[in-house]
Formats: structure tokens, C-alpha cells, sequence
């Protein structure tokens, strides 16, 4: 007769990866010394985790060995008079000739301190003055890892500065087509848009009411820009048009002809009266305001320039385009300073911080970092939209807005690069979920109100929520393990 069978509880069945990071998680919970950072710095373990890596590196050398052996032993005896237990060491596994006791079973020990013996094994890691790994020349064929006792250093990455999150207060409508273009006037009492329903609004800041229609172009208004030298503003279409709006009399003084397409973009000069419009025809034309004629042609790029941005040190002009280049022009010859090639997609939007000489620009992969003047790339942003990116603007307290084709409002901390807020634009009732795309934003002068144009026909007016605070809204911020540095 066959004996009874003894049944098996069944084992739930563990992958091989989940295996090897409980066993990763154990050793680091042992040998870790993260929790030292909590007290300072001990000099004397310092040296023994010195006198070990010496050791394991150079165990060969007999003169280092037997230095480091000599001060193994009299870290030993000193420990041995101050600890009233009657034994500081715990065997470790080392080679199969270290078992034997004859020859010297504690080859590989780690000795652990009074106060570690009193907490238990599990708790080695918490005390970082009175623990270290310790091992003999003998040891020195296995070449253990010495990650585990290296100095845990701290991220150097900058810590984020809290913003509250923004919300939205306002929705203003008027425009029939897609809002393309916003510009604000220097005063801060009201902006101005372009549509696709060819037509310039001017809204009122403070009310959202409509103060003026300007009409005047025959396709929509991709471009807008208010100077602040003068009473001016100007308009560029798909019409190929640029156009000077005299605001004191609420008409065009001025056109600007030559570019042989649409043009996407317009940028005024900070310091010197001129104007910068970049088209589909790859080039980006300087154009003087009073006299109409065309300074340079700064062509160079092989596709749209859909972005640029001027300031009044070299580099004055700075382009992005549809072939995924960024270049900085030298505004005196009309030649490229610089071409940043950095993206892999179109970068059909820029921003340049109003303090800092650094800008940022954005594409469908990524939003990158630049320093100025000579545009070395800085980081990217610590997650990705994972869109194409129209606009973006930064404030002076270093929050900066990106908006996408998707109607994503993405909120960034500029230091740092970290995503604090992620809100998506709500489409007007009546229009589809696929109109919910941004073409434009813009900070007021201030930069406490963030003024968005979208697909949808809608304008929608953001500001700080003044109800949350760092416990209501608090920072979730990891720093990055490792950043490309491409």
C-alpha cells in the first residue's frame, strides 16, 4: 500500500526580476548608509571605509595591505576595550578557505558597534558613526563591490520652488474662427488678438469687454505685437502681409511686402526700431518701421520659421523653424552666429525668461534649456506633453506655461524644469472635444494673469488660486537619477 501523500500549500510563483529586488532591497537595507546623512560626518569610519577600498583595490601590494591590516587591528582593539559585549563581530561568508577556523574564520567581519548590537542586525544601516565593513587581505580574490560603503552624495539637482496652481476665471468669446495671436499693450489695460476670422480684437484686461474690431487682412492673423515705443501695433497673416495699425487713429499707416508666403511669426526689436517676421518661406526678414524697407533677409533655414524672439544684446535675433533647428543671427551682417540642433521635431514655440540670459523652446519630443549668449544646452524638462506644443510663456517669478494641440496648459517651475500643474482647457459647449487645442498665450505685464487663444473661438483668462497653500498643494519633486545631456 502506498503511503498517504502529504499535500503542498501551493507558492505563489515569483518572477526572477521581482526576486532580485527583494534581494537588492535587503542588502540596501543592511549596508546602506543613506540614513547617515542624517548626522554629520564621522572621520573615523570615514578611514575605514577608506583603509577597505585600499585595501580591496590593492590587495596585491604588500606594503598597503600591511598597513591597512595594522589599522584594522587597532580599529578592533579599540572597539573590543569600549564595548562591554563580549563580541563585536559578525562572520560574513568569504572564501570556502576562511570557513575553517584554523585558518582565520574571520577573514571577512563586519563589525558592528554597541549601539547596532542593542538594535539588531536589521538595523545596521541606521547608525552611521558605529558601523563599517571591514575585510582582511585574504578577501581581496573576491573583489567585493564597495558601492555599498561609498559616500552617498546628494542630488546636486535644484530643489523647485512652490507655486500655487492656476486656474481659470474668465472665458471670453467673440472672434468666429480660431484665436491665432496675442499681444498685450505695455500699460496692461488691454491686449489685443488675431483670429482666422481675419480680424484684430482688443479686449479690456481688467473687464474682458471688447473695445475694438480692426479689420484689414483677407486670411487669419498668425502674428501680433504691440510696440512700446511708440503707438503701434503690427499684424502678420497667412496673407502675406505685415501691416502697421497706427492705434491713434485705429488704421493701417504702413505694409510691409516681400515675403513670398504666409507669414507665421513677428518679433519688435527691444532697443532699435525693427521688425523681425519669419514666414514659410524659411526666412526671417528685418524690416525697418518708418522707412518700410527690408534690412536682411536672414535665410538659412529649410523649412517655416514659425518662432523668433529678439533682446538687445548679440544674440539679437534668435529663429525657430520647421526643420528642428534653432539659430542666433548676427543682426549687423545678416548671418548665423550659432544653429542648435538639439531638437528632433519642429520647434514652433519659444520663450525667453525676462530676467535670466536663458530661453526655452519646445517641440513635439521635448522642451529643452539654452543659456545665452552662447547657446549651451542646459537640461530638459522632467517629463514630456507628449504633444505638439504651440506656445509657451515665462513670467518673472520663473513659471513658465507651455500649451498644446491637445489643449494641455502644462505649469513649470523654470529653475528646476519641474511640472507642477497639468490642466486641460474645457471646449466651449457646442463645439467638438477635437477643438480643444491652444495656437497662443500670453502673460500680462505683471505676469499674475495668463491669457490663452484657442480652438474652440474662445479666449480664457488663468490666475494663481489664492485659496492654496504648500499643505493644501503640496510639491511632488523627485530628482532625476540620471538627465541627457543632449
Amino acid at each position: 500500500m502506498p503511503g498517504p501523500t502529504m499535500e503542498m500549500e501551493p507558492v505563489e510563483p515569483q518572477s526572477l526580476k521581482k526576486l532580485s529586488f527583494k534581494s537588492l532591497k535587503r542588502a540596501l537595507d543592511l549596508f546602506s548608509p543613506i540614513h547617515a546623512q542624517l548626522a554629520p560626518p564621522d572621520s573615523e569610519s570615514k578611514k575605514i571605509r577608506i583603509s577597505h577600498k585600499i585595501n580591496v583595490e590593492y590587495g596585491g601590494i604588500g606594503s598597503t595591505s600591511s598597513q591597512t591590516t595594522s589599522q584594522v587591528s587597532c580599529m578592533q582593539q579599540d572597539r573590543a576595550q569600549q564595548a562591554s559585549a563580549p563580541s563585536d563581530v559578525l562572520a560574513l561568508p568569504g572564501p570556502e578557505d576562511s570557513r575553517d577556523p584554523q585558518k582565520g574564520g574571520a577573514q571577512n567581519a563586519l563589525v558592528v558597534g554597541p549601539s547596532v548590537q542593542s538594535k539588531g542586525i536589521n538595523d545596521v544601516g541606521l547608525s552611521g558613526k558605529s558601523s563599517a565593513v571591514i575585510s582582511a587581505p585574504g578577501s581581496s580574490e573576491r573583489n567585493f563591490s564597495t558601492s555599498a560603503i561609498m559616500e552617498r552624495i546628494p542630488s546636486k539637482w535644484p530643489r523647485p520652488a512652490w507655486h500655487p496652481p492656476w486656474r481659470n476665471y474668465r472665458v471670453i468669446s467673440g472672434h468666429l474662427g480660431w484665436v491665432r495671436s496675442i499681444a498685450f499693450d505695455p500699460s496692461n489695460t488691454w491686449f489685443c488678438t488675431g483670429s482666422a476670422d481675419r480680424t484684430i480684437k482688443i479686449w479690456d484686461v481688467g473687464s474682458g469687454r471688447l473695445k475694438l474690431t480692426l479689420t484689414g487682412h483677407i486670411e487669419q492673423v498668425r502674428g501680433l505685437a504691440v510696440s512700446t515705443r511708440h503707438t503701434y501695433m503690427f499684424s502678420a497673416g497667412d496673407d502675406k502681409q505685415v501691416k502697421c495699425w497706427d492705434l491713434e487713429q485705429n488704421k493701417v499707416i504702413r505694409s510691409y511686402h516681400g515675403h513670398l508666403s504666409g507669414v507665421y511669426c513677428l518679433a519688435l526689436h527691444p532697443t532699435i526700431d525693427v521688425l523681425l517676421t519669419g514666414g514659410r518661406d524659411s526666412v526671417c526678414r528685418v524690416w525697418d518701421i518708418r522707412s518700410k524697407t527690408q534690412i536682411h533677409a536672414l535665410s538659412g533655414h529649410d523649412n517655416t520659421v514659425c518662432s523668433v524672439f529678439t533682446r538687445p544684446t548679440d544674440p539679437q535675433v534668435v529663429t525657430g523653424s520647421h526643420d528642428t533647428t534653432i539659430k542666433f543671427w548676427d543682426l549687423r551682417y545678416g548671418k548665423t552666429m550659432v544653429t542648435l540642433t538639439h531638437h528632433k521635431k519642429s520647434v514652433r514655440a519659444m520663450a525667453l525668461h525676462p530676467k535670466e540670459h536663458c530661453f526655452a523652446s519646445a517641440s513635439a519630443d521635448n522642451i529643452k534649456k539654452f543659456n545665452l549668449p552662447k547657446g549651451e544646452f542646459l537640461h530638459n524638462m522632467l517629463s514630456q506633453q507628449k504633444t505638439i506644443i504651440n506656445a509657451m510663456a515665462v513670467n518673472d517669478e520663473g513659471v513658465m506655461a507651455t500649451a498644446g494641440d491637445n489643449g494641455s496648459l502644462w505649469f513649470w517651475d523654470w529653475t528646476s524644469g519641474h511640472n507642477f500643474q497639468q490642466s486641460q482647457t474645457i471646449v466651449q459647449p457646442g463645439s467638438l472635444d477635437s477643438e480643444a487645442g491652444i495656437y497662443a498665450l500670453s502673460y500680462d505685464i505683471t505676469g499674475s494673469r495668463l491669457v490663452t487663444c484657442e480652438a474652440d473661438k474662445t479666449i480664457k483668462m488663468w490666475k494663481e488660486d489664492e485659496s492654496a497653500t504648500p499643505e493644501t498643494h503640496p510639491l511632488n519633486f523627485k530628482p532625476p537619477k540620471d538627465m541627457r545631456r543632449f
